[in-house]
């Protein structure tokens, strides 16, 4: 009753609420090496020493496995961090156009409704450059493009594979959408730690609040 089995993956990518992506999130397989396990429930632990094999008959060797390992754990670190901004980003825009909505339409205000829309589109064209949120379906595709998250999503899936391998033209593609993800980085970064910051200042001399949340 009390069996837990680990299928030797690393962890789920986060998602994206309300989002499909025709994609996996399985972490990738762990390579071959020696792992600590550990199970808790409040104060108690259980802790025990395990090894993964490598395949005898699979042609990869131990500086394979690394190098496998380390691009498949760079892309997957990159996909959580996308999709945490995306979300972040996506809770504080919602949050912007209904306080903005609630606001009185009166002169006192104008100013903010102004810069507060603004704002509100930016947030929107950056989230429209990661994801596509009208796709509900695997067909979908067909009548809305896929965007920035889904394509890397869709390298990171192809690469995995049972056999650990990375082919020169998965790693060269790579190398091309990480510039494109550092441009898009960016703009979201200084739309968190800029943007919005500033504008909260004059929601608070205005008496408003703040945006607020992750």
């Amino acid at each position: 009753m009390n069996r837990f089995v680990w299928n030797m993956r690393h962890a789920t990518i986060p998602g994206i609420q309300n989002v499909y992506i025709e994609s996996s999130y399985r972490g990738h397989k762990a390579i071959p090496g020696k792992y600590t396990i550990s199970i808790k429930t409040g104060s108690l632990q259980a802790t025990a020493n395990a090894s993964i094999l490598p395949n005898p008959l699979y042609p990869t060797n131990a500086a394979g496995y690394t190098a496998y390992n380390t691009i498949m754990s760079g892309m997957e670190a990159a996909v959580t961090s996308m999709h945490k901004m995306i979300n972040t980003l996506d809770a504080k825009r919602e949050q912007l156009e209904q306080m903005l909505a609630a606001l009185p339409a009166t002169e006192k205000y104008a100013a903010i409704k102004t810069k507060g829309q603004a704002l509100a589109k930016r947030m929107k064209a950056w989230d429209e450059d990661m994801i596509q949120r009208k796709s509900k379906a695997y067909d979908d595709v067909e009548n809305f493009p896929n965007k920035f998250s889904a394509n890397y999503m869709f390298l990171l899936n192809q690469t995995e594979s049972d056999i650990p391998g990375v082919n020169q033209p998965s790693i060269d593609l790579l190398k091309e959408l990480d510039a494109q993800w550092a441009i898009l980085k960016s703009k979201g970064t200084e739309l968190l730690d800029k943007d919005i910051p500033a504008f909260n200042q004059l929601l608070w001399q205005a008496g408003v609040g703040a945006i607020w949340k992750n």
